[in-house]
């Protein structure tokens, strides 16, 4: 069980900080689909690819002290911030934890809005299809989105890309 926390704790420690929940859950399902050993369980849901695992073991990590969580006031929602505590780096350096070397592939992901990264990892979801039946599959499970033809040509040369220093 705590290796899974470890390996959370190890991508906080390459990624420093990651601003949203959504961004965060798109984040670790795009590496665990580019060959990341995440375990965490994922099904499809409003907002694209979600885990309940990763929500829980995000929870439990800032209940231990090892992940800090700040809730930061918008207009109309709340924005997390999440950052790897100094007790979260001394526990993680004490586990003998074996993971890729995969920090190229987080610090090309943090540069992205969520928006995109929903619609990477949507894309990813639906990997086993066709190029063309996932551009169908992408409109017709977000519609609301209006993803256009520059967004999702930009999401295909990401997922190549990531593909690509697997």
């Amino acid at each position: 069980m705590l290796t899974d926390h470890a390996k959370l704790m190890h991508f906080f420690s390459i990624a420093k900080d990651v601003t949203g929940r959504k961004k965060l859950q798109k984040m670790i399902y795009i590496l665990q689909k580019n060959h990341v050993p995440f375990e965490e369980k994922y099904q499809f849901h409003f907002y694209g690819p979600y885990s309940e695992e990763l929500s829980l073991r995000m929870e439990e990590l800032t209940n231990l002290g090892f992940v800090s969580e700040e809730k930061e006031e918008k207009s109309n929602y709340y924005q997390y911030h999440y950052q790897i505590t100094a007790d979260g780096l001394e526990f993680l350096h004490q586990f003998d934890l074996h993971m890729p070397d995969f920090a190229a592939k987080v610090e090309q992901l943090k540069t992205k809005s969520s928006r995109f990264l929903e619609l990477v990892a949507t894309m990813l979801y639906f990997d086993d299809l066709p190029r063309g039946q996932v551009v169908e599959k992408v409109h017709a499970v977000k519609p609301k989105q209006n993803y256009t033809q520059q967004e999702i040509s930009d999401a295909w040369i990401l997922i190549d890309s990531l593909q690509e220093h697997g």
